[in-house]
């Protein structure tokens, strides 16, 4: 009789055991993931450096790629850009085949001028080639691609000249008549708003700026 007691004392004791034996494991093992789900989320909540990087890619001060669009001029380069500049010299040739381009020398326009102006554009003073020379009233500038470094520029332009470096900043500005929104054969390209080249369809020349 005694010993059936034992037993039917013992049977519950070892069950409640090991009910909370498990119970105990399962509230640890909860324990510990949310532990480590707490530590994913604190990893992967943005810090205030990832969100500056971040800013940094959209609004483009920090580029990785060339910005191919349309944009009007910043304040800085319209600073730069306006003005009377005269043809200095040949700089070099697109990497592509062009009758325009009249290779190896390039058109004749050595010390011609070229007007720039926020109402007015004249190159009219590229006085042997008529192809090439307008008159605009309140013409529109607009950056068309802005490459950040040589290599990008090359492979966007065919163009290995002389001057550009590899880090340096270049931006293409296409003129065009404000009237009727048609682009003409003369652009420019602006480097690190510090040298300004001309560019006749497949041909280069650098510019300097004529002062009184």
């Amino acid at each position: 009789m005694r010993r059936r007691v034992l037993i039917f004392l013992i049977v519950p004791i070892l069950s409640a055991c090991l009910i909370g034996c498990s119970n105990g494991s399962v509230l640890k093992n909860q324990d510990d993931e949310t532990a480590i789900n707490t530590v994913e989320e604190q990893d992967s909540t943005p810090t205030a450096d990832d969100e500056v990087k971040e800013a940094d890619n959209i609004d483009g001060t920090n580029p990785t790629e060339p910005f191919v669009g349309r944009m009007a001029l910043d304040s800085e380069t319209e600073k730069f850009f306006y003005g009377t500049w005269k043809v200095e010299k040949l700089l070099g040739f697109a990497n592509s085949y062009n009758d325009a381009s009249e290779y190896p020398t390039g058109q004749k326009i050595i010390d011609d001028e070229i007007v720039i102006d926020k109402d007015l554009f004249s190159s009219k003073g590229l006085k042997n080639y008529s192809d090439y020379q307008y008159e605009l009233k309140n013409p529109l500038y607009e950056i068309t691609m802005i490459c950040y470094n040589k290599d990008d520029f090359y492979r966007n332009f065919r163009m290995d000249l002389p001057g550009i470096n590899m880090d340096d900043e270049i931006k293409a500005i296409q003129v065009s008549d404000s009237s009727s929104g048609f682009g003409i054969p003369v652009s420019f390209l602006v480097v690190n708003n510090d040298s300004l080249i001309l560019v006749l369809e497949a041909t280069c020349f650098e510019l300097e700026r004529v002062t009184d």
